[in-house]
């Protein structure tokens, strides 16, 4: 993002070696005439009868002695400070801060377009990407990534089972098909539900030769890209055929989960929850997805504010991009 920059002059700083007069007011004109009247250095040059070389050491100086201060004006809207909050508070690699109306409480618009911008700038090559299939936000983000101009990542690799309902499959095939589209990588889909009947069936189904090939290039991971969710399940989820049934809900509830990222739930601290849900879901386990480089969330609204907050104290994810309103919640101090 942008920012705005001006420069202020003084003209007399203290603390520094004596020099002469002189010298000091030179120092001073050729400063101002850069900064502040944004004369080109060859410019200067020839207004002051001194060479361009001199001029340039002249600025450096200026520089060096405290003579020319650089401040740093946000533009409305940008929120680099709060951002680098989150990265100290949380001890996150990265953090987006999006700027949404005071009453808005759709935030799936702004923050898809806000990450479509992060991944678009830091997708330069390489990559091995993971994907939740189970996003409603993750699926705006891809609708809203511009075709890069040549290959930025090697493959796109689903992280959760994605069959379910008919329509959810779609969801589930898109979501990793565009994407590997977009930044020319081979797409690679795991061809079985996300939650299966019982441990048994999931232990079995995990042995099929092609779960095998998928589960081996789930450690081939640079970045993974997810939503974070709320124990109750999202509208996508709850269409997929994959959701967490009411019984599962009140087990998971009743061990204290607030979140989950790929169907794994963790409690309020961010320390994942045991639960025999969590034993029939077919996806990348969390040992593997935690030991991925660049774990980027994509999640806002307030509903789920315990929920990000859980997954940012736990280390599920290192980058987060997240809404204005989340943002200062997380950074509030703790209420006791």
């Amino acid at each position: 993002m942008k920012r705005k920059s001006r420069c202020a002059v003084a003209q007399n700083p203290e603390g520094r070696r004596d020099t002469s007069k002189d010298h000091l007011r030179l120092l001073a004109r050729v400063a101002r005439m850069y900064h502040e009247q944004e004369l080109r250095q060859p410019e200067i040059a020839a207004a002051l009868n001194i060479s361009q070389p001199r001029v340039s050491r002249l600025l450096k100086e200026a520089v060096t002695r405290g003579m020319v201060r650089t401040v740093v004006t946000l533009p409305d809207g940008v929120h680099t400070e709060l951002e680098e909050e989150l990265q100290r508070r949380y001890g996150l690699r990265d953090a987006v801060v999006v700027d949404v109306e005071e009453f808005q409480d759709d935030v799936l618009a702004p923050l898809a377009s806000a990450a479509a911008s992060y991944l678009n700038v830091t997708f330069t090559g390489g990559d091995v990407i993971g994907i939740s299939s189970w996003s409603e936000t993750l699926l705006a983000t891809v609708e809203r990534m511009p075709q890069k101009n040549a290959q930025v990542a090697d493959r796109v690799i689903q992280l959760v089972g994605g069959v379910g309902s008919p329509e959810a499959q779609v969801h589930a095939t898109r979501l990793v098909a565009r994407l590997a589209n977009l930044t020319y990588a081979r797409p690679v889909f795991v061809p079985l539900p996300g939650v299966v009947a019982t441990t048994t069936i999931r232990d079995a189904l995990l042995q099929d030769p092609s779960v095998l090939d998928v589960q081996a290039q789930w450690n081939d991971l640079t970045v993974v890209l997810v939503g974070i969710g709320s124990l109750e399940p999202s509208p996508l989820l709850l269409s997929s055929g994959n959701a967490v049934s009411q019984a599962d809900q009140e087990e998971l509830r009743a061990l204290g989960a607030v979140g989950d990222v790929c169907l794994h739930f963790f409690d309020a601290a961010g320390k994942p929850v045991d639960s025999g849900f969590d034993q029939r879901v077919i996806g990348i386990d969390a040992p593997a997805f935690r030991a991925v480089g660049r774990r980027v969330g994509v999640a806002g609204g307030l509903r789920k504010v315990s929920a990000i907050r859980a997954a940012v104290e736990g280390g599920w994810i290192n980058v987060l991009i997240t809404d204005l309103r989340v943002a200062r919640r997380l950074l509030a101090p703790a209420v006791k």
